[in-house]
C-alpha cells in the first residue's frame, strides 16, 4: 500500500544535497574519453547499461531502481533516464551517476527541463516539427550562450523528441550519436528496459494497482530502425551465442522525494 506523501525535506537537508551537487560538479568531463567513443561507428564498445527509477503514484517513500546491461560482462557507459548538465545547477542525475561510478555516463530526458532560458514555446515546437528522420537534431542553447544539450528525433516514427545532455566523460556529439543508435523505439533499448523492469518489480512486490507487467513494446510501426551498435539487439548476441539482457536485481529505495526529482519537467530539477 503507498505511504504518505513525506513532505519537502528540511532545509539544513536540501542545503547539504546542494552543496554535495557543487562539489561533484567540479569533477565532471565533459569531452570524451574513450577510444570508440571517437570511432563513428563505436567500434570496441560492447556493454551499454540503462538506468530508470520508478515511482509509486501517492508515495513520497518508496521508488524502484532498476540498472539492465544489453551485454555482459563489464559495464562501459550508462544511459540514464534524467537529465546531465541541462539541469537548473548544471549538475542533473545523470551527472551525479557518472561522477561516482567514474563510467561514461548520458542524460536522455523526455521532458524539456526549461532552464537558461530555455522554454517548450513555439518556436521550440516548430524547431521540432522541422525535424524529419531518425538522428535529425538541434541545439539546446541557453540564455547565457551555452549549449546544454541536443533535442533528437530518435526515430524516424516518434513525434516528440528526447533531451540528450551529458552526463559524464563524454561529448555531447558523441552522446547523440549513440543515443540515436541505440533506439530500437523512441527510448534508449537499455534505458526502456531498465523501465520495464523496475515497474515490474513495484507491480510485483509491492502489490501497486495499475503498474503495468513485463510486457513486450506495443508500438506496431512497421519500419525496425537501427538496434545498439555492434549489432546487438534486445538480446544481444555474444561470443557463445545470444545474451539475455543482464539486469540487476532491482530494490526497493526508501527515501523522502521531492518535486523534480526524476530529474526532468517541474520542482528541484533532482
Amino acid at each position: 500500500m503507498a505511504r504518505k506523501a513525506a513532505g519537502r525535506p528540511p532545509e539544513e537537508t536540501l542545503s547539504l544535497w546542494k552543496r554535495e551537487q557543487a562539489l561533484l560538479k567540479t569533477l565532471v568531463v565533459d569531452r570524451d574519453t574513450e577510444a570508440w567513443q571517437r570511432d563513428p561507428a563505436f567500434s570496441g564498445l560492447q556493454r551499454v547499461g540503462g538506468v530508470d527509477v520508478s515511482f509509486v503514484k501517492g508515495d513520497s517513500v518508496s521508488a524502484c531502481a532498476s540498472l539492465v546491461v544489453l551485454s555482459y560482462p563489464e559495464l562501459e557507459v550508462l544511459f540514464v533516464d534524467g537529465n546531465g548538465v541541462l539541469h537548473h545547477r548544471g549538475f542533473g542525475v545523470a551527472c551525479h551517476l557518472g561522477v561516482l561510478t567514474d563510467l561514461p555516463c548520458i542524460g536522455v530526458a523526455k521532458k524539456l527541463l526549461q532552464v537558461d532560458g530555455l522554454e517548450n514555446n513555439a518556436l521550440h515546437k516548430e524547431k521540432i516539427r522541422l525535424l524529419q528522420g531518425g538522428g535529425d537534431s538541434f541545439p539546446l542553447m541557453g540564455g547565457s550562450g551555452t549549449v546544454l544539450g541536443m533535442a533528437l528525433k530518435s526515430h524516424d516514427h516518434s513525434t516528440k523528441p528526447l533531451y540528450v545532455s551529458v552526463g559524464h566523460k563524454m561529448s555531447l556529439e558523441a552522446a547523440v550519436r549513440l543515443t540515436h543508435g541505440c533506439c530500437k523505439f523512441r527510448i534508449p533499448e537499455p534505458v526502456r528496459q531498465a523501465d520495464i523492469r523496475s515497474r515490474d518489480y513495484i507491480r510485483r512486490t509491492l502489490g501497486v494497482q495499475g503498474a503495468p507487467a513485463l510486457r513486450p513494446e506495443r508500438s506496431k510501426k512497421a519500419q525496425r530502425p537501427k538496434a545498439c551498435p555492434q549489432g546487438a539487439s534486445e538480446e544481444p548476441a555474444g561470443k557463445d551465442g545470444p545474451l539475455k539482457s543482464h539486469s540487476q536485481n532491482p530494490r526497493t529505495h526508501r527515501k523522502a522525494l521531492g518535486p523534480g526529482d526524476q530529474g526532468q519537467g517541474k520542482g528541484w530539477g533532482w
